[in-house]
């Protein structure tokens, strides 16, 4: 490609800089850094990386932005890179760090627009390699509405446990094993140690992977890109080759708002179902809707889980790890069985330049395998996310049912009014098999910051007691997370939703088949309890996370914090 000719920067961001006698100071500040002429003057391209030391997740992210930055210089483009944070959920779980993950998505969203903007960058390529660094990095994509592509880090590899394949996800779980006196203390530390062998993310369909089969899924990312593991080679191909595919999208005009559609978001959605992924894609995907300006809610995303076969046999409901899936076929060949049999929109543009069809024309289908079952012959008919909705949970809640083999749960309520105390009820075996424990006071605005309760599941499941209770809240639960827990229960109770009206020994009923989240109170009975309800202080009275909960919105719109691409007066693209 020739920038010179094919990219005309009269109507690129970057002319407000590099263009006329006016910018001479701008230039002065590029030359210093020893860029020529002819690249001051090509379209800047923003290489955005979430990398950091704070785990395997991100650590590579760094090697592959510089392949990156070589695919935009051989197409005539001049990258520039720059960092973001990340907070990672796996360093963060069971303690007060995980108030920070949620609120992380917003500032990765807002710092990847305000460095976009104060540069006048003209593209973005986002790597992302954490739970919230994925979808913030896309809701910075379409906010901004420049050229760009997602490349995710990709996965860690399993780890082998006496010859047994083990990812972090058991290491959780052993923590319950060794309250109970069912792992040694020499078991544990050993364990411990070889659980996550290399770079990337957590193996299974967590939030991580859930979310890098959407990049695919929604067109935001190259077909393939997400599923090849972290230490893979081929990774520095895929980003080598975003990095020259960008330069096309400039060239060609090609936006992510073309891209991400209401149909594109349902794709998205259908992935997660079929995929068994994380709940958290339905807190996820309104959130990137709302950059868009689109209407796209916990029901809407429900509506395509309902209707969504489960299809792969991944973690942590299945068998499977990403690793297994990329060497099967990947992503493609979960998306190519999906579209044959009627559950894609296969019209929906791509980074590549194509459709999703035309993406997915010659995948051919592998039968020599199974992690991934054909879309007329699923795990089961229903997705293996499905939405909740009833007198608890007026605004939804979510349950990952891949795996269980019981949708219907009915017990007496134990509250707790945070995920410490119920934590220390379970590590003291201070419950009782059938109830349905509730965690409340953890939602966006009540925790603040809407943790994940990981360290509390695994521990049930550790115990033996996956199966046996059940437990909901209005904060959310890791992708890792297994057994019958409801999360995203809105309204959440710091705003008087129903959570927060629960006493001990109310019957709750979860019936995860027809949908429902009920207790056995009546309409009188809980408006008596509401006019009762005392709002109660936030734990934060200033700070990054008090700034968080005064703007978050519920949890059902996505939990954003701004009024998104709806009442957008001007788009930075087209500055």
């Amino acid at each position: 490609m020739d920038a010179k000719t094919l990219i005309d920067k009269r109507n690129l961001p970057s002319r407000h800089v590099t263009e006329g006698p006016a910018r001479a100071p701008h230039r002065s500040y590029l030359y210093a850094m020893g860029l020529t002429r002819e690249q001051i003057h090509q379209p800047l391209v923003g290489v955005a990386s979430c990398w950091n030391e704070a785990a395997p997740c991100n650590i590579s992210l760094m090697r592959q932005a510089q392949a990156v930055k070589k695919g935009v210089a051989a197409a005539n483009g001049t990258p520039r890179e720059f960092c973001t944070i990340t907070v990672t959920d796996g360093i963060a779980m069971g303690h007060e760090g995980m108030k920070a993950s949620l609120a992380s998505r917003e500032v990765i969203a807002d710092s990847v627009e305000l460095t976009m903007r104060g540069h006048s960058y003209d593209a973005l390529v986002g790597l992302a390699g954490c739970d919230k660094s994925l979808p913030g990095m896309m809701m910075a994509m379409v906010r901004l509405n420049v050229p760009s592509i997602f490349i995710y880090g990709g996965s860690i590899l399993p780890g082998s446990f006496r010859g047994q394949p083990v990812t972090v996800q058991d290491m959780f779980e052993a923590v319950g094993k060794h309250s109970v006196g069912l792992m040694s203390d020499e078991d544990l530390d050993e364990i411990e140690q070889v659980a996550c062998p290399s770079a990337g993310a957590c193996g299974a369909q967590f939030t991580a992977n859930t979310m890098a089969t959407v990049s695919e899924a929604i067109g935001l990312a190259l077909p393939y890109s997400a599923g090849a593991p972290a230490p893979y080679e081929i990774r520095d191909r895929f980003c080598m080759t975003a990095g020259e595919q960008i330069m096309d999208l400039i060239a060609r005009n090609i936006r992510p708002r073309d891209i991400v559609t209401r149909k594109a978001l349902e794709n998205a959605a259908t992935v997660v179902a079929a995929s068994g992924g994380s709940t958290n894609a339905g807190l996820h995907l309104p959130a990137i809707a709302h950059e868009c300006g689109i209407a796209f809610d916990l029901f809407d995303v429900a509506e395509i889980f309902k209707r969504t076969p489960y299809i792969a046999d991944l973690k942590p409901g299945g068998r499977y790890v990403a690793k297994d899936m990329f060497e099967v076929g990947g992503i493609p060949l979960l998306m190519k069985t999906l579209l044959d049999h009627g559950y894609l929109h296969g019209d929906c543009l791509t980074v590549t330049g194509r459709t999703i069809a035309e993406n997915l024309a010659s995948v051919k289908w592998n039968p020599n395998q199974d992690v991934v079952r054909p879309a007329n012959d699923p795990i089961t008919v229903t997705g293996g996310v499905v939405g909740l909705a009833g007198n608890l949970a007026p605004d939804g809640a979510i349950v990952k049912v891949a795996g269980l083999k019981n949708q219907i749960f009915s017990g007496p309520a134990r509250c707790f009014d945070n995920e410490e105390a119920c934590f220390e009820a379970v590590t003291n075996r201070a419950y009782k098999e059938g109830e349905v424990l509730v965690i409340r006071y953890e939602g966006p605005k009540g925790g603040p910051g809407m943790r994940e309760m990981l360290a509390t599941t695994a521990a049930l499941y550790g115990q033996g007691m996956g199966d046996k209770v059940a437990l909901i809240t209005d904060g959310r639960f890791s992708g890792a997370t297994r057994g019958f827990c409801i999360g995203h229960v809105g309204p959440e109770a710091a705003v008087g939703g129903p959570i927060g009206l629960l006493r001990d020994g109310d019957l709750i009923t979860i019936d995860a088949i027809e949908g429902r989240l009920d207790v056995a109170l009546s309409d009188e009975e809980l408006a008596a309890r509401r006019r009762e309800w005392q709002p109660r202080p936030s734990s934060f009275g200033s700070g990054a996370i008090w700034k968080f909960a005064q703007a978050v919105g519920p949890a059902r719109q996505g939990a954003v914090t701004h009024p998104g691409g709806a009442a957008e007066t001007s788009c930075y693209a087209d500055i």
